[in-house]
């Protein structure tokens, strides 16, 4: 399944595992291209792909859904492409399309099998995206307050300009010592509201290495790969036919619900919304039953439609 990587092999400087009880210890996959994917697990039977959103890393799902998940999954939580000590091609694999088809080579590196495919936010546009990709492949698709559509973004003007070859590079080290600190905190609080961050989160969260510069210029590559990748979403949400959960807050302020994951869940023919009355953007740390029922009823409908 492939070994842990030296950390001499990784792009940009990357904290010890030994050095930070925070970082969860991993696996690294090597992929094609000299493309890299890390992932840790947990829990038993069917198999289940956890996918973590924006300024997150595996351990966004780490410390939310996967311990309640793995009662009944075995859950695979991963460091989406260029995020975490997942190692990509810049922007290349920055779409949701091709994030989907890199998780989709470690998935058959590690011989799992049908396995239910989560994502959250970005990761669950990621999620829709494998699902619509490879229908024969896996069990179905929770979708957790996912961005679906293309749209104007925050993020594109905030991290955007990260993404442009070496000139980014240079801005985002200048603003690493000067506006990231206090702008890295505000989202990170700002995501989880109208509800506070959690306590054990802000504990144990590895915010530097989400925060670090080479992650900042994956978030920019990221956003500006949405118009495209999501006008395809659009294009291709009708011929969806896996069994799809699209859970998503009342009360998000990132991604707006209506606009987003109803919308979808309208196009969607095989879809299922339910909306959190009061909840935020971080739905699957508030939420966690929620979450759980979800990956079991796509679980129990794809049992259902087996022959």
């Amino acid at each position: 399944m492939g070994a842990l990587l030296l950390q001499a092999d990784l792009p940009g400087p990357m904290p010890s595992t030994s050095a930070d009880s925070r970082i969860v210890p991993r696996t690294i996959t090597a992929l094609t291209g000299n493309r890299t994917m890390a992932w840790a697990e947990i829990g038993s039977g069917p198999d289940l792909v956890a996918i973590h959103g924006a300024l997150m890393t595996l351990e966004d799902m780490w410390l939310g859904p996967a311990l309640a998940l793995a009662q009944h999954f075995r859950v695979v939580a991963v460091d989406r492409p260029g995020h975490g000590f997942s190692v990509r091609q810049r922007l290349a694999d920055a779409s949701p399309w091709r994030q989907a088809e890199l998780i989709r080579e470690a998935v058959r590196r590690l011989g799992l099998r049908r396995p239910v495919i989560l994502g959250h936010s970005f990761g669950g546009a990621v999620a829709l995206a494998y699902g619509m990709l490879y229908p024969n492949e896996i069990t179905g698709v929770v979708a957790l307050a996912p961005i679906c559509f293309p749209e104007p973004r925050l993020e594109q003007i905030l991290f955007g300009p990260r993404a442009v070859p070496l000139l980014g590079e240079r801005l985002t080290e200048l603003l690493g010592v000067t506006v990231d600190p206090a702008l890295l905190s505000l989202l990170w609080a700002g995501i989880y509201a109208p509800q506070p961050m959690p306590t054990d989160f802000a504990a144990r969260y590895p915010f530097a290495m989400a925060g670090r510069a080479t992650q900042l210029i994956a978030e920019g590559e990221d956003a500006n790969a949405l118009w495209l990748g999501l006008s395809r979403s659009l294009a291709s949400y009708g011929a969806c036919r896996v069994p799809v959960r699209i859970l998503c807050g009342g009360s998000d302020k990132v991604v707006n619900t209506f606009a987003h994951g109803r919308m979808a869940a309208q196009m969607i023919p095989t879809a299922h919304f339910e909306q959190l009355p009061g909840i935020g953007h971080m739905l699957h740390h508030i939420e966690v039953d929620a979450v759980v029922r979800a990956a079991c009823a796509v679980a129990a409908s794809h049992a259902r439609q087996a022959p």
